[in-house]
């Protein structure tokens, strides 16, 4: 074997693979890989963690241990590769056949000593060859090392891409599990439910069923009787004494009066088991889910000296005039803000909001520290998270900076649901419960039901925006309840 043959056979083991070039002061990792000094070091510059771009190992510390093995034999492939080029590579000069030992700086072209005299040339500028190799040289060392950089650059997008996909496909698992213990218990509702209007069923055709039944051997016993009078009855009306069936008429009338029954219609109840199966399923559910609409009251002391609430404070519009209240701490006193009576330290909650007919509102959840005075952008920096309608027909959930919604058909209500361990804001359309944003934070502190009705807009806005829920339930559970805390803001 040749020394060029030798070379290309170890080339590949003394190729780093971040350059794609010979070793150049190679180092050694704890993993076993081993990469140029400077390709490594540029490497772990352009990233927040140090890792090896082959295997993905993190270190949490700089080893480097140098490789004079590896360098060694770097440098003799390097020397031999040299000298295969100076033996098979000699440049000559097509026009003139003299070697060339020039690069002229105007053309970008190799030219022999005759070419730098021609008139083509006169006026340019010319280098000398071994310059113009160790310059370019140069030139592409900056671009290998950019090279290199960008390449660090995508192994780490690589790797934070595959993290990403990790947690999608927990995330994905643990929601699958949520969504099948949820309905899970909605299932056993309705089982336990099937199962006792069943047994409810069979209880009372069997007690029907046996009444029936003991009619009948009633019946029959009386048709028997009935049968022998009848047949007694006949024999008499044989004989030819007249007179003495006469007079037993009367005594042959009471026995016949004696055998006739009246009976007892007895029904299945339709109106129990064909009545409205599915609502009385609904109502008997109710119970079990968690959570269900809340009943939540709008705390006066918070609202905006322009706000009017409706007398069981569930409800707030706009008003005509400013009141003269007192300019409490928590009051409002620039936004037409108000905020809900009950506040949530924990668990999950859900109400829903009317907003049918308002052309623009806000509504939400807010923190008990939030600013309250004077001009509020009310983002979630501010301890507000937020979804809006503006001109009837721009929806906005106020990130930062803001998200433009798509919402189609306009909601007539607007369900809010608050998951306070898991973080969680969402907005649903409560016509359909069509998803319409999520905000995802941690909360620290308690936070309250949030309602702006906003400017009356002429009189196109001047309707109230109402809390609407059902009843308050607390958890079957134990341990757990959803009655929130009473006490205000």
């Amino acid at each position: 074997m040749d020394s060029g043959q030798w070379a290309e056979s170890w080339r590949e083991e003394l190729v780093c693979a971040v350059c794609l070039g010979l070793f150049v002061d190679p180092v050694t990792l704890d993993c076993g890989h081993s990469y140029c000094r400077s390709c490594i070091t540029g490497c772990w510059q352009a990233q927040e963690t140090n890792f090896c771009p082959e295997c993905l190992e993190v270190f949490l510390g700089i080893t480097l241990r140098s490789n004079r093995a590896l360098t060694n034999l770097a440098g003799r492939v390097r020397q031999l590769n040299r000298n295969r080029r100076m033996e098979s590579q000699q440049l000559h000069c097509e026009l003139h056949h003299e070697g060339v030992k020039l690069l002229c700086e105007t053309d970008q072209k190799l030219l022999c000593s005759i070419c730098r005299d021609s008139r083509e040339h006169r006026y340019h500028t010319f280098i000398p060859l071994n310059e113009a190799v160790g310059l370019y040289k140069d030139q592409l060392k900056s671009s290998l090392d950019l090279a290199a950089k960008r390449k660090a650059q995508l192994l780490k997008a690589k790797f934070n891409q595959e993290e990403k996909i990790s947690q999608v496909k927990e995330q994905s698992r643990n929601l699958q599990v949520h969504i099948k213990y949820e309905f899970a218990k909605m299932h056993r509702t309705l089982s336990e439910m099937e199962r006792c209007l069943n047994g409810d069923l069979r209880a009372r055709e069997g007690m029907i069923l046996e009444a029936m039944r003991g009619n009948l051997r009633e019946i029959q016993g009386a048709l028997d009787s009935a049968e022998r009078v009848l047949t007694e009855f006949q024999s008499r009306l044989d004989r030819p004494d007249v007179l003495t069936i006469l007079k037993e008429k009367d005594s042959w009338n009471a026995k016949i009066s004696h055998n006739v029954m009246e009976l007892v219609d007895m029904d299945l109840p339709l109106g129990i088991f064909r009545g409205p199966l599915q609502y009385i399923a609904w109502r008997e559910i109710l119970d079990t889910i968690s959570p269900v609409p809340a009943a939540l009251t709008l705390n006066p002391k918070t609202a905006n000296p322009w706000l009017v609430l409706s007398e069981d404070q569930s409800a707030v519009r706009m008003g005509d005039r400013r009141q003269e209240l007192p300019d409490l701490p928590q009051r409002f006193d620039r936004c037409a803000c108000v905020l809900g009576s009950e506040g949530f330290t924990s668990g999950r909650h859900y109400w829903e909001v009317e907003v049918r007919d308002k052309t623009e509102w806000d509504l939400g959840v807010a923190k008990r520290s939030c600013k309250r005075k004077g001009r509020i952008r009310r983002t979630p920096e501010d301890g507000y998270w937020r979804l809006s309608l503006r001109g009837g027909s721009e929806y906005m959930a106020f990130t930062s900076p803001p998200t433009s919604l798509s919402v189609v058909p306009r909601p007539r209500k607007v369900g809010v649901y608050l998951d306070y361990e898991g973080g969680q804001v969402s907005f649903y359309n409560a016509d359909s419960m069509s998803h319409l944003h999520t905000f995802t934070d941690a909360f620290t502190e308690k936070l309250y039901p949030y309602l702006c009705p906003c400017l009356n807009n002429g009189g196109k806005n001047s309707v109230f925006m109402k809390i609407c829920g059902v009843k308050a339930h607390s958890l079957t559970s134990p341990g757990r309840s959803l009655t929130p805390s009473a006490v205000g803001p």
